[in-house]
């Protein structure tokens, strides 16, 4: 997610729950945290060049922050820990999600990006999977851009680097309670839990020294604009595996504002 303007310290949250062997072996949760004047466009079909990309639309840079493609891989970028804003120097890092989902497999999307140069963009955090495999790709500054599989279970990534419970309160918190809460089951409809702990505005005091945030929190409100301004849960299904299964679809729910007050709606995919 590209999150923009805001302090160095609070970013956008991935959750990612890997189950190689599950029904559903992917399940993502994905915050926005951006300034509420900054304007994007819901997850659809927004390019025309990209008929099989359905991702949010970043307006003022015509990049996404989160998508998926028909082929079921899932893209998304966020900013690293000290590297908010846009750099006239730099490409938009809004291109990335797009152009990872231009590869059928996680693991092509995710080797073409790390032959990249970083250096074209400020340093980014991003997460590529599909229903076999799922990766972390950080460029940090130094120009390579490293990948590292995402390990089986459950993984929270913000602008530090993944599982960071040392540096990201919001990790430090979070992590342990998805890990204890029961995993949505996209063929009931539920992601009640998810959507729970997504909605957490967090325990510690607000930093008046930092417009009254609280670092912990997973939805993020300030006193200057900067907030979650919008909540995805998606899931990917495993490819079947008998003749006689019917293949099951990807699922995106969509928040479309901040997630313990709007609705999560389904993504037409």
């Amino acid at each position: 997610m590209i999150c923009h303007h805001a302090l160095i310290w609070l970013m956008c949250t991935v959750i990612i729950l890997r189950r190689p062997d599950h029904d559903w072996p992917v399940i993502i949760g994905a915050n926005r945290d951006e300034m509420n004047n900054r304007p994007w466009k819901a997850p659809a079909r927004h390019w025309d060049d990209r008929p099989d990309v359905i991702a949010g639309l970043d307006e003022t840079a015509g990049g996404t922050w989160l998508g998926v493609n028909e082929d079921g891989v899932v893209a998304a970028v966020l900013n690293r820990f000290g590297t908010l804003g846009p750099a006239k120097d730099k490409r938009s890092r809004g291109e990335l999600p797009l152009e990872a989902l231009d590869h059928a497999d996680a693991i092509d999307a995710a080797q073409s990006l790390a032959a990249l140069d970083g250096t074209a963009y400020r340093p980014f955090n991003m997460v590529i999977a599909d229903n076999r495999d799922a990766y972390w790709l950080a460029n940090r500054g130094t120009g390579k851009i490293e990948i590292t599989e995402i390990p089986e279970g459950l993984s929270i990534l913000t602008a530090h680097d993944l599982n960071d419970t040392a540096n990201s309160a919001r990790t430090r918190r979070n992590l342990p309670r998805f890990r204890a809460a029961p995993s949505p089951n996209p063929e009931a409809d539920d992601w009640f839990a998810w959507q729970a702990l997504l909605a957490d505005t967090g325990i510690e005091a607000p930093d008046p020294d930092h417009y009254d945030m609280r670092a912990d929190a997973m939805l993020v409100r300030s006193n200057m604009g900067f907030e979650t301004v919008s909540s995805s849960l998606i899931g990917l299904p495993a490819i079947p595996t008998s003749e006689h299964e019917l293949p099951r679809r990807p699922v995106w729910l969509f928040a479309d504002g901040q997630p313990d007050s709007v609705p999560f709606l389904p993504v037409a995919l």
